[in-house]
C-alpha cells in the first residue's frame, strides 16, 4: 500500500508540466509565522502560502502528499519545516525564498505530528506527534537524524517552545500541565530528562503535597496498629501506588493556557483563570504574581484568561477573547495591565519579528495585522478575512479577467485572475448557497437559503452592485446554472422543483416556470449550442429505495419567453409535453452526469465503483420510463464520490472527487491528458470547478480546506489545442452582439429593482381585494408586511379565479356555517353551566372533522401513552416490591416477627435469620474438622511428652482415665471465666471449646477460622433465642385461643343477663404477623371497581337466581308450623328458656278485684306464689351466671398476666442474646480489622519490594550511564591531550622550522606567528538594542563556523605579501603563512574540543548525582521496609483482646464522661490542690514501700532458684554416677578388649556368616521352586474344588428350602423348648469361657513372675563397677 502511494505521488508529480498553479487564496487556521523580517507564511489546504510585508507578494509552496499538517520556520537559516497528513508522515525543509527542499525527516510516527519547533540557536528541531505515540523527538535537520526521542502516552500537547537563551531547554505546556525538558549533550549522544511543573490551585494557593511514597507525619495509633499510607490501604503494589491519590486530595489546579520565556531563562505563564505565574527555569520554582491596579478600572474589561502572549522587555504583551492587546508590566511579583492596542475580534495568535520591530497580530477569524514600532507606531492589515468558508465560485464572462466567490453567510467577493487579489466585496446579509455568472451580461446570480436569487451587475468589478431579487419559493435554492449562451437561468430547490428564468436584463430576469422533477436533485447539466434554437436540460437526481438513478431530460426553446403563459398552467407549471421531457433510469447510483454536446451520449460517474461510464440515448421516442444499459466506461483513477463537468467548449471532461486531484479528459477517448493535485482527501476533496471559455484559466475550489486555487496551462489543451481557440471565438463574437445591448438594461434594472418586487406585490394585494366582496375577506387574506414567493403568488391567482367560478356557492355555504357557529355558540354556552365533571373542552365543539380527528389522536396517543407509563412504573413497583420480598422475606429462613404483651407495653422481637449456603456450611465443617484434629495432635503430643508412670495399669482403667480427662478438658474449657472469652455466649449452651484464645491469634488462617467459629456461635445464639421466642409465640396463641373458648361463655351470660358490658377479645398485631402486609384485603381497597357491562349483567342473572332460590325455601312446612305451635320452635326445653318464660296472668285479673269469686282468688293466690317462685330462682341462676363470668374473667385476667411475666422474662433473654451477638461482633470487626490491616500491611511490603527493584534496575541503568559518559570521556580527553600536545609541538618547533634564516628574522616571524587578526563584531544599533529583549544568543555551530569563516578571511588579509618583512624570500613567507594558517586551525579545533570536554564532565557530573540519589532512594527503602516489618512484628505480637468487665470496673476517657452539674458545690481550688498533694506523697511513700518489698521478695525467689538448682544438679551427678555403675558391659566388648587380633577374628566371622548366607540362598531357591510346585498342584486341585463347591452349593439351595420348611414346622410344634434348650447351651459355653479367662489370667501371672525372676538371675552376670 506504500509503494502505491509513493507511486500515485511520482504519477502527480510528472503530470505539474501540464497544470502549474499561480496563486491560491485561503485564510490561516493555523498560527501565522515569520520567515524573516519581510516574509510571513502560514498553511492553506495544501499549500505554504508565503506574503511579502511590504510588496504584499505572495509565494505558493506545494505539498505533494496533501494536506499541510503543522509548520515551523527558523528565521535565522530561513527554512519552513511542514509534515504532511498520511499514514506515517514525514516532515520536510524548504529553504526561503527559494523554495527548494533541503532535507526530508522520516520518524516512526504513524498518524500525525501536532507540533514542530525550532531552536534558536544550533541546527534542533523538535516535534511532538499525536496518537499513540505521543513522542517527543529532537532532530538535527540538518543532517537529517533523530537525535533523542521520549514517549509519553496520553498527554496532548498545545504548545512547545525552545529557551531562546539555551537550547539545553524545552517546554511543553497542556492545558492541565507544563513541563521543562532538559536536553543533556555527552560528545554526540543526546538525553531527555522532564520535570513537571508544580501547579497552584484555582484559587491561587499552593497544596501542600506530601510524600506519597514515603510519607512523614502519619499519625502513630498504639491501639489499632501501625497507620499505613493511603496506596497501601487501597492494595496498590504497583506503579501506580507511586502517584495514587484519593478523590477527596485531588484538588483542581490552574489550567494553562499559554507560555513564553524570559531572557533570564524564566517561564511566564498564563492561566485560565486568570492567574499570571512565574517560573524559574533551573528550579522550577511557581510565584503566583499578584495584580496591582494604580489607574482606573479598564471599562468592566478584565484579563481573565490570555489566550496568547509574547514576551517584550519589562513585561509580556497579551490578549484574551475581548479583542483588546495589553501590555503586561511585570515588576518583581506584582504586575500591571494597560491598554496596548484594540483589535477588531478576539486575537488568537501574536508574535515578534527576529528584529522586533513588529508585531504580528492574528484574529480568530484569520486577519492578520502588523504594527510596527517606531516614533511613529503604524498598524496595517496584511490579510483581511472572509466571513465563512467558499461555498461557490464562477468566472465572470469571458473568464480571463476576474472570478467570483461566494461564503455561506453571503458575502460576495470579486478577484483578479491575474495576481489573486481582492477587488471589492458585496455583501447580502442573507445565508447563501449557489453563484453563477451570465455568460450573456456582465451580471451574476446568487440562491439564498430562504429560495431568493439576487441578481448583481458586475461591469464595474470594483464596485458590484445588487440590481434584483426574485423571491422563487420558501425552499433553499440548491443549484444554479446558466445555459452555454445565457438565455436562460435554471434554479433548482430543495423541493425538487426547477425555476426557469430569462437570463437578459432586459426582460426584467422574467420567471418564465416551473418543472416539478425528483427532490435530492444531485446535478444539472445543459447543452445550449449555437446552431441550434432549443437548450437541451438534464437532471440528475438519486432513488434511494431501488439503488438506482433517475435522469429527466427537458428541452427549452428559445422563444419560450414570448409563448410561456400558454404553455404552462395557472400556477406557473411548465407542461411537460411542451418541453418534451422524457425520464430515464440507470440500475445503478451515479454522482454526478452531463449530456454530451452532441445530446445523444450521457457520461457519469458511478457513486460505488471507481468507474466513469457513457450511456447512449435512444434515438427512437418513448414513454414511461427507459432503463439506458451501459455502453462503454474506463477506470476514473479517484476514489471517493466525484463530479463531472463538461468545458464550456464542450471537448473537455473534466473530473473531481473525494481524492483532490483534477483530471481533464478528451471526451471522445475519455484519457486523460492533464491532472494537477490540488487539494487532498483528508480535506474532503474539490467541491466545485470552473474553466474559462477559452480553457486557459482554471478554478478549484476545495471542500474542506478552505482554499481556491487558480490553474494555467504550460502546455495547453492536448489533442483538440486547435479546435478549442475556434470554438471560443465563434460563441464569444455571439455573445458580444447582445452583451452590449443587454449590460445597458443593467443601468434600468439597477434603478427600479430595488422597488419592482413591492410594486408587483402591491399590484397584485389590490387586484385582490378589489375582486373579493366583502363576504370572502375571511376566507383570502393577504398579509400586507410579509413577503410571498412568486410560486405562492401564483397559487393566490389560482385560488383568485377559483374563488370568482363558484361566488354563489361559497355565499351558501357561509349562511349555512354561520348558522352553525350560532348553534355552537349556543352549546357552549350550556357547557359552562353545567357540572365540572360533565363539562367538555373546549377544543371538543370544533368543527373541523380533521383537527377533530387529529385531537381525538392525539389523546388517544396521549393516553396511550399514560398507560404505558403508568403500567411500566407498576411494573417497576412491582418489581421493587418483588425484590425487596425476596431479600427481606422469601429469603429469610426465619421470618421477622414480634410478640407484644396483653396488658403492659412490652415487644420482643425474634432475630430475622437467612438460611446459611452450602459454602458457608463447607466452610464451617472444614473448620471444625481442623479444629477436631488440632485438638487430637495436642492430645498425641502430651501423651507422647508425658512419663507414663503406670505401666502395669490395665487397659480398661486407662481407657476409662482417658474419658474422665476428655470430660475434665471440656469442662474446663467450657467453664472458662466470661471475661476471658470475651461474650457471654456460654449462659446460652453454646461450647466454645472450639475456639482459639485470644492471646493465641496470630496467624491469618487462625483469625479466618476465628470469625467463622464466631459467625457459627452468633448464629446458635440467634437460634437457641429464636427457638424460645416460637414457644412463647405458641403459648400465645394457645392463650388467645383459650381466652376466645371462655369469651363464648362470658358473652352467653352476658346476653341472658342483659349486661351492657364489652368483652375483652386479643388479637394479634400486624407486627405479630407481618405475612399480614403481604396480603391486600378487599377492605383496604377503597377505589371503586372497574365493571364491564357483560360482568354487570352476569352479577344481576346471579343475584336474580339467588332470590328466586330463597323463595324457593320459603314455602310453609306442616312440621315446621306444628312444631311452632306446639312446642315454641324447640325439641327440648332447657333451664335458661324455662326461666325467661313468662307465667300467663289469669283472664279474670282484667275484672276489678271486688268482682272475683273464691275460685279467683284461689287461682290468683296460686299464680302469685308461682311468680314468686319464679323470681326467687331467676335470681338465684343470675347470682350463680354473675359468679361464672366473674371466675372466667379472673381466669382469663390471670393466665394472660403470667403471659405477660413470661414474656418480660424472654425480653430480657431477648437484651441478653443482643448483647451477646454484638459481643460476638466486635470481636469478628476486630478480627476483620486485623487481617485488612495485615493485607494493608502485606501491600505496603510488596510495593516497597517492587519499588526497590525498579530503583535498583535504575541503579543498574544509571551505573551503566557512568560508566559509558566515563569511557566517553576518558577517549575524548585523550584526543583533546593529542591535539593540545600537537599545538605545543608547532609551537616549539616554528624556530627549529625556520632555522637557514637569520635569528633576527627568526624573531620577526615569531611574534607575527604570535599575532592574530581581531574579528570585528557587528555593532548592534542602539535601537534595535533596545528593542530586542534577548540581547546576544549564546553561539550556536552555524555562528561558530561564520566566526572561523571571517577568522580565515582576515588571515588572507594578514598572509598579503604587503606584510612580508623586508629581506624575506617569498617561498620562506609562504610556508610561514602555511604554518600559521596550520596553527590556527589547531587552536580552533582545541578550543571546540575544551568546550566539549567540559560538556562531557558536566554530563558525567549530573549522571554521578542521579546514581546518588537512586542509591539514596535504595537506602531510603531498605530502611522503610525493616521499619515496616519492625511494626509487622509489633502488629502480630500485640493482640486486640476483648475483656469483659462488672458494671463499675469500666474506665472510661475524660471526654467521654457527660457530667450532670445541676447539684454541684464550689470549693477551692487551694484545698484540692493540698489534699492531692498530701495523696501524692502518701501514694509516693505506699510505691517506694512496695518497690522494696517487691525487690525483697525478688530476692527471695532467686535464692530459693538458686537452690533448687543446685539441688537438681546433685541429683543428675548421682544420677549419672549410678548410670555409670549400672553400665551395661557385654561379652563382645569383654572379648574386644582382651583380645589382641580382634578384627582377624572378625573377618573370620564375617567369612562363617557369607558361606552361610550362601546355602541358605541356595536352600531358599529349592525352597522356591517346590512352592511353585505346589502352587500349581494347589491351583489344579481348587479349581476342582470350585466345581465341586458350585454343585454343593445348588444342593445347599435345595438343602435349605427344606431345612427352612422343618423349622418352619418345629417352630410351630416346639418352639419354647428349642428355645430353652439353646439359651442353656449359651449359659454353659459363658462358663466355659469365664473359666478358661480365669486360668490365663493365672498362668500370665505365673508368667510375669518367672520372667521377673528370670531378669533378675540375668543381672547377676552383669559386672559391677561400683567403688569399694
Amino acid at each position: 500500500m506504500a509503494q502505491g502511494r509513493e507511486r500515485d505521488e511520482f504519477v502527480y508529480a510528472t503530470s505539474r508540466s501540464a497544470l502549474s498553479v499561480r496563486w491560491v487564496q485561503g485564510f490561516p487556521k493555523q498560527n501565522v509565522h515569520f520567515v524573516n523580517d519581510s516574509t510571513i507564511c502560514y498553511p492553506c489546504g495544501n499549500f505554504i502560502i508565503f506574503i511579502n510585508i511590504e510588496t504584499k507578494k505572495k509565494t505558493v509552496l506545494q505539498c505533494m502528499n496533501g494536506v499541510v499538517g503543522v509548520v515551523a520556520t527558523n528565521p535565522p537559516y530561513e527554512v519552513v519545516a511542514f509534515s504532511d497528513r498520511k499514514l506515517r508522515p514525514i516532515i520536510y525543509i524548504y529553504n526561503f525564498p527559494g523554495l527548494t527542499r533541503r532535507t526530508k525527516l522520516k520518524g516512526n510516527v504513524l498518524l500525525d505530528y501536532t507540533l514542530l519547533s525550532f531552536s534558536y540557536c544550533g541546527t534542533y528541531l523538535a516535534s511532538y506527534s499525536s496518537l499513540p505515540e505521543f513522542e517527543l523527538a529532537l532532530w538535527n535537520w540538518e543532517s537529517s537524524v533523530i537525535l533523542c526521542k521520549k514517549s509519553q502516552p496520553g498527554v496532548d500537547i498545545s504548545q512547545m517552545t525552545f529557551n531562546p537563551m539555551n537550547w539545553h531547554q524545552l517546554c511543553l505546556s497542556s492545558p492541565s500541565t507544563v513541563t521543562v525538558w532538559t536536553i543533556e549533550r555527552s560528545n554526540q549522544d543526546h538525553y531527555l530528562k522532564s520535570k513537571l511543573v508544580k501547579l497552584p490551585m484555582e484559587d491561587g494557593t499552593f497544596f501542600n503535597e506530601t510524600d506519597v511514597i514515603f510519607p512523614q507525619s502519619l499519625p502513630k495509633d498504639l491501639i489499632y496498629g501501625p497507620v499505613l499510607p493511603l496506596s497501601a490501604m487501597a492494595g496498590l503494589v504497583g506503579e501506580e501506588a507511586e502517584t495514587f491519590r484519593p478523590k477527596d486530595d485531588v484538588y483542581p489546579l490552574l489550567h494553562p493556557t499559554m507560555h513564553c520565556w524570559t531572557p533570564t531563562s524564566d517561564l511566564y505563564i498564563g492561566c485560565e483563570e486568570g492567574h499570571l505565574l512565574m517560573t524559574n527555569g533551573d528550579t522550577l520554582k511557581v510565584t503566583v504574581l499578584s495584580k496591582t491596579e494604580d489607574g482606573p478600572p479598564m471599562d468592566g474589561r478584565n484579563l481573565i484568561s490570555p489566550v496568547t502572549m509574547a514576551y517584550q522587555k519589562g513585561g509580556v504583551l497579551a490578549s484574551g477573547i475581548d479583542g483588546f492587546v495589553y501590555s503586561v508590566i511585570i515588576k518583581d511579583s506584582s504586575y500591571k495591565v494597560e491598554d496596548f492596542l484594540e483589535v477588531e475580534g478576539p486575537v488568537e495568535h501574536m508574535m515578534f519579528s527576529p528584529s522586533y520591530k513588529m508585531l504580528l497580530i492574528q484574529t480568530d477569524k484569520g486577519s492578520v495585522y502588523i504594527y510596527t514600532f517606531g516614533e511613529e507606531p503604524t498598524f496595517e492589515r496584511v490579510l483581511e478575512s472572509r466571513d465563512g468558508k467558499f461555498q461557490a465560485i464562477d468566472l465572470i464572462t469571458p473568464g480571463n479577467e476576474y472570478c467570483m466567490t461566494l461564503t455561506h453567510s453571503g458575502e460576495i467577493s470579486v478577484w483578479c485572475i491575474e495576481d489573486g487579489a481582492c477587488v471589492s466585496r458585496v455583501y447580502l446579509n442573507t445565508p447563501a448557497t449557489a453563484l453563477a455568472c451570465s455568460p450573456s451580461s456582465l451580471s451574476a446570480a446568487v440562491g439564498t437559503v430562504d429560495g431568493s436569487v439576487h441578481f448583481l451587475d458586475v461591469r464595474d468589478a470594483e464596485s458590484p452592485q445588487a440590481v434584483h431579487k426574485a423571491f422563487l419559493s420558501e425552499m433553499s435554492v440548491q443549484h444554479l446554472l446558466y445555459d452555454q449562451r445565457g438565455m436562460y437561468l435554471l434554479v433548482g430547490t430543495l423541493e425538487g422543483y426547477i425555476f426557469v428564468i430569462n437570463a437578459n436584463p432586459s426582460s426584467l430576469f422574467q420567471i418564465l416556470g416551473f418543472i416539478e422533477v425528483s427532490k435530492g436533485i444531485l446535478q444539472i447539466s445543459t447543452v445550449s449550442l449555437l446552431e441550434t434554437d432549443i437548450v437541451e436540460v438534464m437532471v440528475l437526481s438519486p432513488l434511494p429505495e431501488t439503488g438506482r438513478s433517475r435522469l429527466e431530460i427537458f428541452t427549452l426553446p428559445k422563444i419560450l419567453p414570448q409563448v410561456s403563459a400558454k404553455f404552462s398552467d395557472e400556477r406557473g407549471r411548465l407542461n411537460d409535453e411542451f418541453i418534451h421531457k422524457i425520464l430515464y433510469e440507470i440500475e445503478h447510483t451515479l454522482s454526478s452526469a452531463v449530456l454530451d454536446f452532441k445530446s445523444n451520449q450521457i457520461y457519469g460517474f458511478c457513486n460505488q465503483v471507481p468507474y466513469i461510464c457513457s450511456y447512449l440515448l435512444p434515438e427512437k421516442a418513448h414513454s414511461g420510463i427507459c432503463i439506458l444499459k451501459l455502453y462503454k466506461k474506463v477506470q476514473s483513477g479517484h476514489y471517493g464520490s466525484g463530479m463531472l463537468s463538461l468545458s464550456p467548449h464542450g471537448l473537455w471532461l473534466i473530473t473531481t472527487a473525494k481524492c483532490g486531484i483534477l483530471c481533464i479528459r478528451d471526451v471522445h477517448t475519455l484519457e486523460t491528458f492533464a491532472q494537477c493535485r490540488s487539494h487532498s482527501h483528508q480535506a474532503h476533496g474539490i467541491q466545485s470547478v470552473r474553466i474559462s471559455m477559452d480553457g486557459q484559466n482554471i478554478l478549484v475550489n476545495g471542500k474542506g480546506d478552505d482554499t481556491l486555487v487558480y490553474l494555467r496551462w504550460r502546455q495547453f489543451g492536448g489533442n483538440s489545442a486547435n479546435e478549442i481557440p475556434e470554438y471560443c471565438q465563434q460563441l464569444l463574437t455571439y455573445l458580444n452582439n447582445t452583451m452590449d445591448e443587454e449590460n445597458n438594461y443593467l443601468n434600468i434594472t439597477q434603478g427600479d429593482g430595488s422597488d419592482l418586487g413591492s410594486e408587483s406585490e402591491h399590484t397584485i394585494n389590490k387586484n385582490m381585494r378589489s375582486s373579493i366582496d366583502s363576504s370572502q375577506e375571511e376566507l383570502v387574506q393577504v398579509d400586507n408586511t410579509k413577503t410571498i414567493s412568486w410560486i405562492q403568488q401564483k397559487g393566490q391567482e389560482a385560488i383568485k379565479k377559483e374563488v370568482k367560478l363558484f361566488s354563489e356557492k361559497r355565499k351558501e355555504i357561509k349562511k349555512g356555517i354561520k348558522a352553525l357557529a350560532k348553534t355552537v355558540l349556543n352549546m357552549i354556552e350550556e357547557n359552562e353551566a353545567v357540572h365540572p365533571t360533565a363539562k367538555l373542552e373546549q377544543q371538543e365543539f370544533g368543527l373541523d372533522l380533521e383537527e377533530l380527528e387529529r385531537l381525538h389522536d392525539e389523546s388517544e396517543e396521549e393516553v396511550a401513552k399514560i398507560r404505558k407509563d403508568i403500567e411500566m412504573h407498576n411494573l417497576a413497583k412491582r418489581y421493587l416490591a418483588q425484590l425487596i420480598k425476596e431479600e427481606c422475606w422469601n429469603s429469610m429462613a426465619v421470618k421477622g416477627r414480634a410478640l407484644k404483651c396483653f396488658h403492659i407495653p412490652c415487644v420482643v422481637e425474634n432475630f430475622p435469620m437467612k438460611e446459611r449456603t452450602g459454602e458457608e456450611l463447607k466452610e464451617l465443617k472444614r473448620v471444625l474438622q481442623q479444629k477436631k484434629i488440632e485438638t487430637e495432635c495436642r492430645k498425641l503430643q502430651k501423651e507422647i511428652v508425658e512419663v507414663q508412670s503406670t505401666i502395669t495399669l490395665v487397659k480398661k482403667h486407662h481407657e476409662e482415665e482417658e474419658e474422665e480427662e476428655e470430660e475434665d478438658v471440656v469442662v474446663k474449657d467450657t467453664n472458662l471465666p466470661n471475661y476471658l472469652l470475651g461474650s457471654l455466649s456460654t449462659d446460652f449452651g453454646i461450647h466454645a471449646s472450639l475456639l482459639s484464645s485470644q492471646l493465641e491469634l496470630h496467624a491469618r488462617e487462625e483469625k479466618i477460622n476465628q470469625i467463622i467459629l464466631l459467625k457459627d456461635i452468633i448464629y446458635k445464639v440467634k437460634t437457641v433465642f429464636n427457638n424460645e421466642f416460637d414457644a412463647a409465640y405458641k403459648q400465645k396463641e394457645f392463650e388467645i385461643a383459650h381466652v376466645k373458648e371462655r369469651n363464648i361463655r362470658i358473652q352467653e351470660i352476658i346476653l341472658y343477663l342483659d349486661l351492657n358490658e364489652s368483652v375483652w377479645l386479643p388479637e394479634f398485631d400486624d407486627c405479630e404477623k407481618p405475612e399480614r402486609t403481604l396480603v391486600v384485603e378487599d377492605s383496604e381497597i377503597t377505589a371503586h371497581k372497574h365493571v364491564n357491562p357483560w360482568q354487570k349483567a352476569r352479577e344481576e342473572l346471579i343475584e336474580t337466581h339467588k332470590i328466586e332460590q330463597w323463595l324457593l325455601t320459603q314455602i310453609p312446612e306442616t312440621r315446621r308450623r306444628a312444631l311452632m305451635d306446639m312446642m315454641g320452635g324447640v325439641l327440648e326445653v332447657k333451664r335458661e328458656d324455662i326461666l325467661k318464660m313468662a307465667i300467663p296472668q289469669p283472664a279474670f285479673m282484667a275484672k276489678p278485684d271486688t268482682l272475683w269469686s273464691e275460685e279467683e282468688r284461689k287461682q290468683f293466690k296460686d299464680y302469685e306464689k308461682k311468680v314468686k317462685e319464679l323470681n326467687e330462682e331467676r335470681d338465684k341462676y343470675r347470682k350463680s351466671l354473675e359468679a361464672e363470668m366473674k371466675k372466667l374473667q379472673n381466669s382469663i385476667h390471670e393466665s394472660t398476666q403470667n403471659f405477660d411475666e413470661h414474656l418480660k422474662r424472654l425480653f430480657e433473654r431477648r437484651v441478653k442474646a443482643e448483647m451477646v451477638v454484638n459481643q460476638e461482633e466486635l470481636k469478628i470487626n476486630n478480627l476483620v480489622y486485623s487481617l485488612l490491616l495485615d493485607e494493608e500491611i502485606s501491600s505496603r511490603e510488596a510495593f516497597l519490594n517492587n519499588y526497590l527493584v525498579r530503583k535498583q534496575e535504575e541503579k543498574s541503568r544509571t551505573s551503566e550511564a557512568i560508566r559509558k559518559s566515563r569511557e566517553d570521556l576518558d577517549v575524548y580527553k585523550e584526543h583533546y591531550d593529542n591535539l593540545l600536545a600537537e599545538d605545543k609541538v608547532l609551537d616549539r618547533s616554528f624556530k627549529k622550522e625556520f632555522s637557514e634564516i637569520p635569528s633576527h628574522q627568526v624573531d620577526i616571524l615569531y611574534k607575527l606567528f604570535k599575532r592574530r587578526p581581531r574579528i570585528h563584531k557587528q555593532k548592534v544599533h542602539s535601537d534595535t538594542a533596545s528593542i530586542i529583549p534577548f540581547g546576544e544568543r549564546p553561539g550556536s555551530g552555524k555562528l561558530n563556523k561564520d566566526a572561523f569563516a571571517q577568522l580565515m578571511k582576515t588571515m588572507d588579509d594578514l598572509d598579503n605579501i604587503n606584510n612580508m618583512p623586508e629581506g624575506l624570500d617569498s617561498l620562506v613567507w609562504d610556508r610561514f603563512c602555511t604554518t600559521r594558517r596550520a596553527k590556527v586551525e589547531n587552536e580552533q579545533k582545541v578550543k571546540q574540543k575544551a568546550a566539549g570536554l567540559m560538556e562531557m564532565s558536566a554530563f558525567l557530573r549530573r549522571r554521578v548525582e542521579d546514581d546518588e540519589k537512586v542509591q539514596q532512594e535504595i537506602e531510603k527503602v531498605f530502611h522503610e521496609l525493616i521499619l515496616l516489618q519492625e511494626e509487622k512484628g509489633k502488629f502480630q505480637l500485640n493482640l486486640t483482646v476483648q475483656i469483659l468487665l462488672k458494671q463499675g470496673q469500666v474506665e472510661l476517657e475524660n471526654f467521654q464522661l457527660l457530667l450532670e452539674y445541676s447539684d454541684a458545690i464550689l470549693i477551692n481550688r487551694n484545698i484540692i490542690e493540698d489534699l492531692n498533694s498530701v495523696i501524692r506523697t502518701q501514694g509516693q511513700k505506699k510505691v517506694a514501700s512496695m518497690m522494696e518489698s517487691k525487690d525483697v521478695h525478688k530476692g527471695i525467689f532467686q535464692i530459693e532458684w538458686e537452690h533448687k538448682k543446685m539441688e537438681m544438679e546433685m541429683e543428675d551427678l548421682n544420677q549419672k554416677a549410678w548410670d555409670i555403675q549400672m553400665l551395661f558391659f557385654s561379652r563382645d566388648r569383654q572379648k574386644y578388649l582382651n583380645e589382641q587380633n580382634y578384627e582377624k577374628s572378625v573377618a573370620l566371622q564375617i567369612g562363617i556368616m557369607e558361606q552361610t548366607i550362601d546355602v541358605l540362598d541356595k536352600t531358599h531357591k529349592k525352597n522356591v521352586e517346590n512352592c511353585k510346585k505346589l502352587l500349581k498342584k494347589l491351583g489344579k486341585s481348587s479349581n476342582q474344588k470350585d466345581v465341586a463347591n458350585y454343585s454343593l452349593s445348588c444342593n445347599l439351595r435345595e438343602e435349605l428350602v427344606a431345612v427352612s420348611e422343618r423349622k418352619d414346622i418345629c417352630n410351630a410344634m416346639e418352639s419354647k423348648l428349642t428355645c430353652e434348650k439353646i439359651a442353656k447351651e449359651r449359659y454353659e459355653n459363658m462358663m466355659q469361657q469365664r473359666k478358661l479367662i480365669n486360668i490365663s489370667k493365672e498362668q500370665a501371672e505365673q508368667i510375669s513372675i518367672l520372667q521377673a525372676e528370670v531378669e533378675r538371675l540375668r543381672m547377676k552376670t552383669f559386672p559391677s563397677l561400683a567403688q569399694m
